[in-house]
């Protein structure tokens, strides 16, 4: 299932112990490499003002109450689990991210994604378009598959100008098949 990563922000964390809400997600944190919320940054009034993540992989599921868990045991600090700690000091935040293509054209900048429930990998970018160009079309979704890179400034896709085809020559010299047959023509009698 693809949800907006947007609706996951601010969704109540439960505890599948005590059936009760521990936390709500405050961001998410995305890796930059291969585009996957490795984590969410968690608060509520069982964390208080410790820096505190849950780790994607230990949501459960996703319900119409908000991620389950098993217990607070799932929420870690960032010198708990050191590849959230090296994505976390990366600082990459890919909301409000400019949006180019290959030949350096601005396309907007991303203003949402959408995110497949299961893995928690994103699926597509959401990018508003420039205030000129949004006249046309006021949004742009770019699928995963035409990013080329992602850096701290601004996000490369492919651009969706097609090459022209290159022009076949045609032969100069043909053969038309019926003025050229040496095969007997035979009389054909159409009034019987």
């Amino acid at each position: 299932m693809l949800v907006l990563g947007s609706r996951l922000l601010n969704l109540p964390i439960m505890g599948l112990q005590t059936g009760t809400e521990l936390a709500y997600t405050r961001s998410a944190l995305i890796n930059p490499y291969n585009l996957v919320v490795a984590a969410y940054e968690v608060g509520g009034p069982l964390i208080g003002n410790k820096l505190t993540f849950l780790r994607a992989a230990d949501i459960r599921e996703l319900s119409s109450a908000g991620f389950i868990v098993d217990s607070s045991d799932e929420f870690i600090s960032l010198e708990d689990v050191v590849a959230i700690n090296k994505i976390y000091n990366l600082g990459f935040q890919l909301i409000n991210l400019a949006v180019i293509d290959n030949k350096k054209h601005r396309l907007g900048k991303v203003i949402d994604y959408t995110v497949e429930v299961g893995n928690l990998i994103i699926q597509q970018l959401n990018i508003q378009r420039p205030f000129l160009k949004s006249f046309g079309d006021t949004e742009l979704l770019i699928h995963r598959s035409q990013i080329i890179e992602i850096n701290n400034s601004h996000v490369v896709v492919r651009s969706g100008e097609q090459k022209p085809e290159p022009v076949r020559q045609v032969a100069k010299t043909y053969s038309n098949p019926f003025r050229n047959s040496t095969a007997p023509v035979e009389n054909i009698n159409t009034n019987n």
